[in-house]
């Protein structure tokens, strides 16, 4: 009986040490491969809060631009439906995140459907993940990343955890170069197990958090 205790609490304390570890940024082996470059990226802290990486070029000055040219979200590469993500999920998550983004950009800059020369360009996605290398059990989803808190063997109950991975740049139109980077993951709700339904609802904190750090943002704190 002693031993079972202790192996019992054994797992215990290694669930808890490396659910402490996990980190609040997209490391790089998730990075998707959406941006052409991932260099410089440094952590800095959103008007919201959250921690994002964030890349701005040292020639970046708002006032050069007049209008931004907003790209759709997407999804990279582009998921498969499965049973606890539904398509009804996907398309609500997308939907909704490029509703929000595009207003939110908006109140920063005039929109505009064709570049000019002081022009940037918005492209974003919500990006795939290799979870393959964190330590704990994952259940790779494209491109919502659930990872499984590892507790079954300690507590017979297992809770899964969501998160949404997000990577977006501001290109200069005239010289076709980024000037803005940001990679950020967001913690959506938690899900009971593993048949809970992942719905729009479990994310939209996160994409509304997006949306008011893209209001916000403050290109001086870089």
């Amino acid at each position: 009986m002693r031993t079972q205790a202790f192996f019992k609490a054994a797992a215990l304390v290694g669930v808890l040490a490396l659910a402490g570890c996990a980190s609040k940024t997209t490391t790089p082996e998730q990075y998707s491969g959406f941006l052409k470059d991932y260099s410089g990226l440094k952590e800095a802290t959103t008007a919201s809060g959250k921690t994002e990486l964030r890349w701005i070029s040292p020639d970046y000055k708002p006032a050069n631009y007049a209008n931004v040219v907003y790209n759709p979200v997407t999804y990279y590469p582009v998921p498969k439906p499965t049973t606890q993500v539904g398509q009804k999920a996907l398309t609500d998550i997308l939907n909704y995140t490029n509703t929000e983004l595009k207003k939110a950009i908006s109140e920063r800059k005039p929109l505009a459907t064709k570049a000019g020369p002081h022009s940037l360009i918005f492209r974003g996605a919500i990006t795939a993940v290799d979870s393959s290398k964190e330590g704990l059990q994952f259940y790779e989803v494209i491109p919502i990343a659930m990872v499984v808190a590892g507790t079954e063997a300690a507590t017979g109950h297992r809770t899964m955890n969501t998160n949404l991975y997000f990577e977006a740049e501001l290109v200069d139109a005239a010289t076709n170069k980024p000037v803005i980077k940001v990679v950020r993951k967001g913690e959506g709700k938690d899900l009971s197990n593993s048949n809970a339904q992942l719905t729009l609802d479990t994310l939209k904190q996160v994409i509304d958090d997006m949306a008011i750090d893209a209001v916000k943002f403050d290109p001086s704190q870089k």
